[in-house]
């Protein structure tokens, strides 16, 4: 059987960054999740990915943070601790550095969230196609009758109701 080549490897934890990047995840826990040792590890993704894993895993949660800045109104401190760092002062100085400004005046930048709101396609087409007639619009558009008919067909006069 050929052997998997080690880039492989490194995908899964890379996946692992990826998938829990709000986490406190260590070097030694991407290199086991690699199967290597940690200087083979660290060596290895940094030569294959162009980054250390530890500035992977800051790139993701900035990523994250700015996305939430963009689409979201929750406060800096919250984004801060949702995408997984500590210190409130680190965030804003890192972010500045990487996006140019701070978090609030890059969120200040934006249009306002509300605006922005992501819908998912499913929920758009739940809620825009149009409604079937369904048993309580027959018996609401009845009502407006005299008589309202039971489930064997047979017609009732409405003080005739439970």
């Amino acid at each position: 059987m050929p052997q998997v080549p080690p880039a492989r490897y490194l995908l899964r934890a890379k996946d692992l960054v990826d998938a829990k990047y709000a986490e406190p995840i260590t070097v030694d826990d991407l290199a086991a999740a690699a199967g290597l040792s940690r200087a083979h590890f660290s060596r290895m993704f940094t030569r294959t990915f162009g980054e250390s894993p530890r500035a992977y895993l800051q790139t993701r949660r900035l990523e994250r943070a700015a996305s939430l800045l963009r689409f979201t109104d929750r406060s800096v401190a919250d984004i801060c601790v949702m995408v997984g760092l500590q210190s409130v002062g680190s965030f804003t100085t890192t972010f500045a550095r990487v996006y140019g400004k701070p978090p609030a005046a890059y969120r200040a930048s934006l249009p306002p969230a509300a605006s922005r709101v992501r819908v998912p396609s499913c929920v758009l087409a739940r809620d825009t196609r149009p409604l079937p007639q369904s048993r309580v619009a027959a018996l609401l558009h009845a009502e407006s009758d005299s008589r309202v008919k039971t489930a064997h067909g047979e017609k009732t006069g409405r003080d005739d109701r439970p």
